[in-house]
């Protein structure tokens, strides 16, 4: 299940916080290319701070439409300080190769990044967290959660949804070949880039699987990256 695009909004704007000042040629900031970093991703890191103490915390996540979701154990302290009304950092990362130039100091690595800066809130209404859950679900194996045993009561208690709407969004990219000074273009030393890419692996069976349960086709339609 593709997280579905809201193509009517306007792509993001730098805020005093976002605006890329080093390196400001990798900014993007079109809504396209944002959402597109964010559905190739499974985890980010959630930056916040509790009496002084900043912590960065990873976590799985998903995005619809112009919000970005993550849960977790409603006894979580993550959880229960961000829901509070804190704000927070949200950060999503891709390393995409090694950029090795003729220099140590123009070597650098290709990547994809999204941060975004607010307030999250607290997803309240069981019928919207069911749903939620859902959509999570569906992004990580379509087609799974109809044959999935129903959520019971305890469970949904149990469970904190926080939602994140993208408003003050910086994102940078890089691509393509390192970028030396120009007499050392002519050095005997390689150059060029190592491609780096998270794969999917063969599905492995529970040793306590029932016995005569095929691995389901959806399987092949998991994809990251």
């Amino acid at each position: 299940m593709t997280p579905p695009n809201d193509t009517t909004l306007p792509d993001f704007q730098p805020s005093e916080r976002t605006r890329i000042k080093r390196l400001h040629q990798r900014a993007v900031f079109d809504r396209k290319t944002v959402y597109e970093i964010l559905d190739a991703g499974l985890m980010c890191h959630v930056g916040y701070a509790i009496d002084g103490q900043p912590y960065v915390t990873p976590t799985a996540y998903w995005r619809v439409d112009d919000r970005v979701y993550w849960h977790g154990s409603s006894a979580s302290k993550m959880l229960r300080a961000v829901e509070k009304g804190i704000d927070v950092c949200f950060t999503v990362a891709h390393l995409d190769g090694l950029v090795l130039a003729r220099s140590g100091f123009h070597s650098s690595i290709n990547y994809r990044s999204v941060m975004a800066l607010g307030v999250a809130e607290k997803v309240s209404d069981e019928a919207q967290k069911l749903a939620a859950l859902e959509v999570f679900t569906e992004r990580l194996t379509p087609g799974r959660w109809a044959e999935l045993r129903p959520v019971n009561k305890q469970e949904i208690k149990a469970t904190t949804v926080l939602s994140l709407k993208l408003e003050e969004v910086a994102c940078k990219v890089r691509t393509g070949p390192p970028g030396d000074d120009e007499e050392d273009y002519s050095l005997d030393v390689w150059a060029g880039v190592v491609p780096i890419a998270t794969m999917i692996g063969a599905p492995e069976d529970d040793p306590r699987l029932k016995a005569g349960i095929a691995q389901p086709a959806y399987l092949r339609e998991v994809k990251i990256g």
